[in-house]
């Protein structure tokens, strides 16, 4: 299969026509290889237009969803970003292209090893992956310009939006309806504002549903 003809393709018919403009994210994602975050027997699938399942709740995120969302974030090239989780790897990559430095947490073992292999050889220089529990965020690295999450979620914990650095971004699918809303929540000193940019459908990170209670 000829890849780069795929993600030229990829980019015309997926990204282009979907309202993303942003030259810094369009060269990202026309520049990275999207087929080595999958196993060799599922590459082929790669420029799909569709989420495709990983392990332990972790998704390679649809092209055209992640570039819209990575565009949402406003990203700049000082920026010190926070990816939750790193799941395949590939957003952290995206975003790298575009920013000073990453720090990218991932909660499974299994996943970690694989991908940080997989990191060290696409995005050396400014990418960091730590294995620790997602909802702590990473309040060492703190704070951060930016933090995206790479999967939807139904509620974000108070201590990882406290990460965010003053006019910080945070940048998250809400998946508490139907339709999940693209969100974009940005800090002003100890107040936060939240604004719904558009609907979405992308699949939920087990870290961030909400446990169902039962009153008796």
């Amino acid at each position: 299969m000829d890849f780069e003809l795929a993600r030229r393709n990829m980019v015309a018919s997926q990204v282009l026509v979907n309202k993303v403009n942003d030259p810094l994210v369009i060269d990202a994602i026309s520049q990275v290889p999207r087929e080595k975050f999958l196993p060799v027997n599922r590459q082929n699938l790669a420029y799909l237009d569709q989420d495709l399942e990983l392990s332990s709740g972790r998704w390679l995120m649809q092209p055209m969803v992640a570039a819209r969302l990575i565009q949402l974030a406003d990203l700049r090239t000082q920026d010190n970003v926070l990816v939750l989780p790193c799941g395949a790897g590939y957003m952290s990559v995206l975003i790298s292209k575009m920013v000073e430095s990453v720090v990218s947490i991932e909660e499974d073992k299994t996943i970690y090893t694989s991908v940080s292999k997989t990191i060290s050889e696409l995005a050396p220089d400014n990418v960091v992956v730590i294995n620790s529990p997602l909802k702590e965020g990473c309040l060492s690295e703190s704070p951060f310009d930016v933090i995206f999450f790479d999967g939807g979620v139904e509620k974000i914990p108070d201590n990882i939006q406290l990460q965010l650095a003053d006019k910080g971004r945070l940048v998250a699918v809400f998946n508490d309806g139907k339709v999940g809303r693209a969100t974009i929540i940005e800090r002003y000193g100890d107040a936060f504002g939240k604004r719904v940019e558009f609907d979405v459908s992308i699949p939920t990170l087990p870290e961030f549903k909400v446990k169902n209670t039962f009153l008796f």
